[in-house]
This record gives C-alpha cells, structure tokens and sequence, in this order.
C-alpha cells in the first residue's frame, strides 16, 4: 500500500525514480480522478495551490491539460515562456530555483536539457515536474499506461511495439515498461536506435519485474504478437531539418496494414500526437477502428492531474 506521504513532495522527472506499486497508485488515483470529472464531482484537492508552467518548447497537450488540470482541482496554473524569465538572459538556474520556489508550490517545464531540469530539481524547495525534454517525456507515458488500463484492464504481461525513431517518448515507454513488467519491443533503423544507456537500465528493471526489452532494426519482427502497437513522429521538435533525410532512413518503419499483419487481431494502436500521416503512420491505422490517440490525448489531463495531487497537495 502507498502512503501518501511517499509521494508528497516529490519531484516527477523520470519513471525510473519510481517503484511499480508507485506508478499503479498514480494511475489508480488517475482513473478515479477521472471518472469523478466526468460525473461532475468537484475535487478541488490543490485549492489556493499555485504551478508554475515553463515552456522552452512549443506546447498544444502539455500546456491545456496541465492548465486545465489545476483548474479543475481548484489551483492556479501560471504560463511561463523561458524567453519571457531571467534565466534566459542567463540567471543561474539555481538563482531561479530558489527564487520561484518562495512564490509556487510546484514547477512543471517543458524544455531540451535534463540536465536543466536535474538542475533545477536540486535547488528548488517545491516539486518539479518532467513535461518533456530531449530524452524523457514520463507524462506522456502516464496517459499511455492509463488508456492502456482501461482497453486491457492491465499492463503487466502485455507486449508493446514500438516503430520509429529512438527518441525521447520510446526511452519513457521503455523505462515505464520496465517498471511494471510490460514487455517492448522497439524498432528503429541503426543510428536511429534508443540510447545504449537507457536501454542498458531498462534492461536491469526488465530483469527485476520479468518482462522483456528488445532493441531491433526490423519492425516485423517488433509487432509480431504484439498487444499494443506504438510510434512517433521520425523528426522531433529541433529536427526539422533532418525532414527529408529522416524519411528516407525510415523507409519501411511506416506502421501500416501490411505491417501489423503478424500483431494480435485485437491490437491496440497508440501515437503521442501530433501525428504526420503518410509517414510513420497510414491515415486507416490512425484514423481506423484499433486507435486509441484521442483517448491518450484525454488521459494527459486525468494523469496529471494525479502527479500534481500526490506531489502537490
């Protein structure tokens, strides 16, 4: 049984600063959050609770879910460009830490560096919070696992393919797999592969809940038997002008009818959004009978809204 004191406090970078028995809380306190917005029932657990909103990357999900979020639990969200603050003219990060930290009760950013954001982390008093960097994107992951849930109504055993780019969403999915005994296997071209180390530890939490991690350059042998089928865009936000180049090293990791031939039938297909059709996806798996991307999109609010509850309140 979590406590709530356990999480109280927090800060949320990365799923591997967190037990399988923490991450189920979460999604258990996300899914009851959930249906009490949709019967109308108020929570307004962060009352008089303000988050500060850090934003060094173009934001659609990140930003609404997590402004809508504290809204609908009572608190306050503040916008905060990184262009707009100090500590782009160059305030010492610890300087800025420290100074919002007398103001907010807890920071989300959204930004390129993890190291900023472990910066950060380390001299704040109040909790941070991971939107999405480089190399992580944990509340991503959340909502996926959340969805997951209620398609399946369980993550442990099921097997993920993941198709496309070795990017920041497929080193949260890996890690976040990992941690509660779901089974992955990613399909990237070489050089486009996720990064040796994240893999090397997801493979230590692999060995320690009995699931397995696959790293492969042929997304054939990735979704055979697959429950979940997953995949990104091939040029993330700074790579746009690796476009054209991207998609000609990712020809045939379009996931497409052909493809998911060897999947289960009832196989489950996700995408983080924003979605470029035609590319690492067809517009009849996006848009067909198996999608669940609108569905994710929603749980980015619902599980948020826990994170910003248990470290928050």
């Amino acid at each position: 049984m979590i406590a709530t004191e356990q999480l109280k406090g927090r800060d949320f970078l990365c799923l591997s600063d967190f037990t399988k028995e923490e991450i189920l809380y979460l999604l258990e306190l996300a899914a009851k959050l959930k249906e009490e917005q949709k019967q109308g029932i108020a929570h307004p657990l962060l009352a008089g609770k303000t988050l500060g909103m850090i934003f060094d990357k173009a934001s659609t999900r990140t930003r609404v879910s997590f402004e809508v979020g504290m809204y609908q639990l009572g608190g306050t969200a503040l916008f905060m460009s990184g262009r707009d603050l100090q500590i782009g003219r160059g305030e010492p990060i610890p300087d800025t830490a420290q100074v919002l930290s007398r103001y907010l009760d807890g920071i989300m950013i959204r930004t390129f560096s993890d190291a900023m954001v472990q910066e950060l982390a380390d001299y704040a008093s109040i909790p941070i919070i991971n939107g999405l960097t480089d190399m992580q994107h944990p509340c991503q992951v959340m909502a996926d696992f959340q969805t997951i849930l209620e398609q399946r109504g369980k993550l442990e055993g099921l097997k993920m393919a993941y198709v496309g780019d070795g990017n920041n969403m497929v080193h949260s999915l890996m890690i976040g797999a990992a941690k509660v005994g779901m089974h992955i296997s990613v399909a990237s071209p070489e050089g486009y592969q996720p990064d040796a180390g994240v893999t090397e530890m997801t493979r230590r939490f692999a060995a320690e809940t009995g699931s397995q991690v696959v790293v492969t350059a042929d997304p054939r042998e990735a979704v055979a038997g697959a429950d979940i089928i997953y995949t990104d865009v091939w040029a993330s936000m700074g790579q746009e002008e690796e476009q054209q180049e991207r998609i000609q090293k990712f020809n045939g990791f379009e996931v497409n009818e052909a493809l998911l031939q060897s999947a289960k039938p009832d196989y489950v297909f996700m995408h983080c959004l924003p979605a470029h059709r035609g590319e690492e996806v067809a517009a009849e798996i996006i848009d067909g009978s198996h999608s669940v991307v609108f569905d994710q999109a929603e749980n980015r609010l619902h599980a948020q809204k826990a994170i910003l509850v248990a470290t928050m309140r």
